[in-house]
């Protein structure tokens, strides 16, 4: 993240009991220009869809977050009094990218939410280049395939096969395993030697 987001218009769900350190934590949210919603409930995202998220990690238990565990579709910041493991590693499973110590102290807010954002960010571009690589694993017998039909086609050794399927992938602008399944189904054509 190259820049510090601004919350203005943002909403913020609060889930902890309400008590003198969360109003004050309502304030603080509300002067960095969110909405707050404060609610000791599990959260109902039908009824709720806030852009952020604040949870008591000392009492949360599993119900109270709709998602499963590390699968938070926002960021979320855990608020922590105790110094148990098994709260911490709860709001860890659960995807917190961030805590704000109870009591607390209103200076901690904005870099909590900050670091909650871009954790929640490099969570989410993570996932998605797994996925990515995922696909493009899955898909390795296509262009393994298609370099034997260029070697067979072309006589080339395996090398000059899979860099004419590069270079056919670059110059069409399309990814090497899109050539390739196009090759292996008849409806490419095998590439010619340069």
């Amino acid at each position: 993240m190259s820049t510090t987001p601004s919350f203005n218009g943002w909403h913020a769900a609060v889930l902890h009991r309400l008590d003198d350190g969360i109003e004050r934590l309502g304030r603080q949210l509300e002067r960095l220009g969110l909405a707050v919603t404060v609610q000791w409930a599990p959260l109902d995202l039908a009824r709720i869809n806030p852009d952020i998220v604040l949870v008591d990690a000392d009492q949360g238990w599993d119900g109270l977050l709709p998602w499963q565990a590390g699968a938070a579709p926002m960021p979320l910041v855990a608020l922590l009094g105790s110094e148990a493991p098994g709260r911490i590693a709860w709001a860890m499973e659960h995807g917190a990218g961030a805590l704000i110590a109870k009591p607390v102290a209103s200076s901690a807010v904005y870099p909590s939410l900050v670091m909650a954002v871009h954790m929640h960010a490099q969570r989410l571009a993570m996932a998605k280049r797994c996925a990515d690589l995922e696909e493009r694993m899955r898909l390795r017998p296509l262009v393994h395939g298609a370099v034997h039909a260029i070697m067979a086609a072309r006589l080339v050794d395996e090398s000059a096969a899979y860099s004419l399927l590069r270079c056919t992938a670059m110059r069409r602008r399309l990814t090497i395993e899109q050539i390739a399944a196009g090759i292996v189904a008849g409806q490419e054509p095998v590439p010619e030697a340069v």
